[in-house]
């Protein structure tokens, strides 16, 4: 049976309705990883209703799933899952507050970088809490000619250490273990093989082979281009959304702005991809 599937934006996403996730049969799931890779990076499956046991087992289907390096705000008897709110529970936070505050991509600084980041929105603020996710295929084909040739054949660090300068102080020990990995500037999909821009602001550190101003200026370039409205989709959550993206192809940066409107409580799971190539 044909998925029911809307467009969200002209830029990436789309949605399925009347999807059980937890439930799938394997021509489902195929329908649905089929709409996900078609829809530039961003599928959300509305109204879903996963215990942890089912939000794994469906992540799971896309490959092997990664544990985060921030252990506190892994869910009790489910590493698979990293918690991501702002509640507290007896003094002590029942996820990361503030997570994802900045323009990334999941994983970036490692050696295989993650393919799928799955968010299940259990608790949403009523106003606020928005996530704005960016097309980098699209950001990719709008570079000139010349520019994508100047491109095409460099390699930069990604590290997750760089974000701990900011977003990741608090974390510093843990975020400091982490080792750095080198990606292409611009990455095949190994799936659809449409190139796409691989750099972030958030733990992209620097471009190989380029002196420390070079590289920050075509960084900052890269990054002020991929960001452009016209390459963003921002969506506004409904509870229990499941937001599927592909960090392949696709920035995201969550916007904090309920802090004193609402309580915030979600479970994600990232599945590892392949190397960049």
């Amino acid at each position: 049976m044909p998925l029911t599937v809307h467009r969200l934006s002209p830029a990436l996403g789309a949605e399925v309705a009347g999807v059980d996730a937890g439930t799938a049969d394997a021509a489902t799931f195929d329908a649905i990883r089929k709409e996900w890779l078609a829809s530039d990076g961003v599928l959300v499956l509305r109204n879903q209703s996963l215990t942890p046991e089912q939000h794994i087992a469906f992540s799971r289907r896309f490959g092997q799933l990664e544990t985060h390096v921030l252990a506190t705000y892994l869910l009790p008897g489910f590493p698979e899952i990293y918690r991501v709110s702002n509640k507290t529970e007896g003094g002590k936070p029942m996820g990361r507050a503030r997570a994802g505050t900045y323009w990334h991509s999941d994983l970036s600084y490692m050696q295989k970088p993650a393919m799928v980041s799955l968010l299940y929105g259990i608790e949403i603020p009523p106003i606020g809490g928005d996530t704005m996710f960016c097309n980098m295929y699209a950001a990719y084909d709008a570079l000139s000619p010349t520019m994508k040739t100047m491109i095409g054949g460099l390699r930069a660090v990604h590290d997750l250490a760089f974000a701990a300068r900011g977003v990741f102080a608090n974390e510093r020990p843990a975020v400091e273990r982490a080792p750095a990995a080198e990606h292409p500037v611009v990455r095949t999909h190994p799936e659809t093989g449409r190139k796409a821009l691989f750099v972030n602001p958030g733990f992209t550190s620097h471009i190989v082979g380029l002196a420390p101003a070079e590289s920050a200026a075509l960084l900052g370039l890269l990054f002020q281009h991929a960001t452009q409205p016209e390459f963003i989709y921002r969506h506004r959550w409904l509870l229990h959304d499941l937001v599927m993206w592909d960090n392949r192809c696709t920035m995201h940066y969550a916007i904090a702005d309920y802090e004193g409107i609402g309580e915030r409580y979600m479970h994600r799971t990232t599945v590892l991809g392949d190397e960049a190539r």
